[in-house]
């Protein structure tokens, strides 16, 4: 299944911290490209990600 989700604009200044994950190499690629389309950090497209898989989620119930 194809999740939909948005592009957010750069973040507020919140408090953040780092995480290191590891992320398969074809789809940092994938994740690179959507970045430089979007003119964007590949950061920013991850957490955007993230943040839309997470609101679906809070509205499905789960």
């Amino acid at each position: 299944m194809i999740m939909d989700w948005k592009l957010n604009k750069t973040q507020n200044k919140v408090p953040h911290c780092n995480k290191s994950i590891y992320i398969a190499e074809h789809l940092v690629e994938k994740i690179e490209r959507i970045a430089g389309e979007n003119n964007t950090s590949v950061n920013n497209v991850i957490v955007s990600m993230i943040e839309s898989c997470l609101k679906e989620e809070e509205n499905d119930g789960v």
